[in-house]
């Protein structure tokens, strides 16, 4: 019993599956309606062991109860915006198109860009772009945008980043900001930190849990959560018996992240920054699943 929280395109879904003997089942998730129409025809060969439900993967633990599965062996996430959503018209995720501004992943939540740009005030709208982008010209940056207020489109968005930045690391800037949006709208790190508490619980003995991460404020999350659950955690001013010692519910997997090589990042750009986690769910005492 797997679980892949970010479908997407269905391609690590289709790894899996073609893994799967007996009876392994994979249950597919995602938050947007559109991936899992694609994910669904990339699968069809596997339909009796794949279910898909349109669901942000911060709600796993009431899925897999909605689902009946009361555990799973595996559970694999894909942060961050799909190629498909870069791709896709009219989703307004990429700095590189004129769009309507949206960002949203899940297209029946109310909330987008557009509505954090245009009704935010320029305090707020800098602490996005600081924390969610770590852009170092966030306050510059919102001041312009609050004095161009109405934006509406990813281009108008782009021209007020030009007009704020310029110069030789725009780019950056622009990758930043549109970063910044999108983990906002979305609320995707604490969705992450969700997900993760819920997948310690689920995952059996022996399970794995598996992250890839493309940015440092993900990827840090990943690292610090899977640390803080290998090691050995005394709560202050709580008295523990000899045979109450608590132990670590993970082992770490990967020491150090794996990367792409040279190689994948040319044939496969947008990977290039991806950073792969792993940990394995420890048998803690007397516990069985």
């Amino acid at each position: 019993m797997y679980v892949d929280g970010t479908v997407g395109g269905g391609g690590h879904a289709e790894e899996i599956c073609s893994r799967l003997r007996g009876p392994g089942r994979l249950l597919c998730l995602d938050a947007d309606d559109e991936a899992l129409t694609s994910a669904r025809t990339r699968l069809a060969p596997f339909a009796e062991r794949t279910f898909f439900v349109h669901t942000n993967f911060r709600n796993l633990r009431d899925t897999l109860a909605e689902a009946g599965w009361t555990h799973v062996h595996g559970v694999v996430l894909d942060l961050g915006v799909s190629s498909h959503q870069l791709d896709a018209p009219a989703r307004g995720f990429t700095f590189r198109e004129d769009e309507r501004l949206d960002m949203r992943m899940d297209r029946r939540q109310g909330f987008s860009a557009w509505d954090l740009v245009n009704t935010r005030d320029e305090e707020e709208l800098a602490r996005v772009f600081w924390e969610y982008g770590e852009e170092r010209h966030s306050r510059r940056i919102a001041r312009r945008l609050v004095a161009r207020r109405p934006i509406d489109t990813t281009g108008a968005l782009r021209n007020v980043v030009v007009s704020a930045v310029g110069g030789q690391y725009l780019t950056k800037s622009l990758a930043r900001i549109f970063q910044a949006l999108r983990i906002a709208v979305n609320g995707e790190l604490d969705s992450l930190r969700s997900a993760l508490a819920d997948a310690v619980d689920l995952v059996v003995p022996g399970g794995r849990i598996v992250v890839l991460a493309y940015h440092s404020l993900e990827d840090r999350i990943v690292k610090e959560f899977f640390r803080s659950e290998s090691t050995v955690q005394t709560q202050r001013g709580i008295p523990l018996l000899p045979s109450q010692e608590p132990e670590p519910r993970l082992r770490i997997l990967t020491r150090k992240p794996i990367v792409p090589s040279e190689e994948e990042a040319v044939h496969n750009p947008r990977a290039r920054s991806a950073k792969l986690r792993a940990a394995e769910r420890r048998h803690v005492g007397s516990q069985h699943t």
